[in-house]
């Protein structure tokens, strides 16, 4: 338990961010399985809404730090990559 005043705002923070993150981390995860079944699709209009869509929501949670700008940068890069395939 946190003992001091700091601790204890530093607890609550936390809390209050965990619970964003997993919001944000969830919002990806299903912008992700509808661009794969996108692509599964073949449609090359969808395809292009979803990645767009995918890459969006992923600048906006490495803004906001919940994503590695790295790890978004490779993810971007793998859509780019079906987005290609699929032109």
């Amino acid at each position: 338990m946190a003992n001091t005043k700091s601790a204890i705002k530093a607890a609550r923070k936390s809390a209050r961010f965990a619970t964003r993150n997993q919001g944000l981390k969830t919002r990806l995860k299903t912008l992700h399985k509808k661009l794969d079944a996108a692509v599964k699709g073949a449609d090359a209009a969808a395809i292009k809404a979803a990645a767009s869509a995918y890459v969006s929501a992923m600048d906006k949670a490495t803004k906001s730090g919940v994503v590695h700008r790295n790890a978004a940068s490779r993810a971007k890069a793998h859509v780019a990559k079906h987005f290609a395939v699929k032109k």
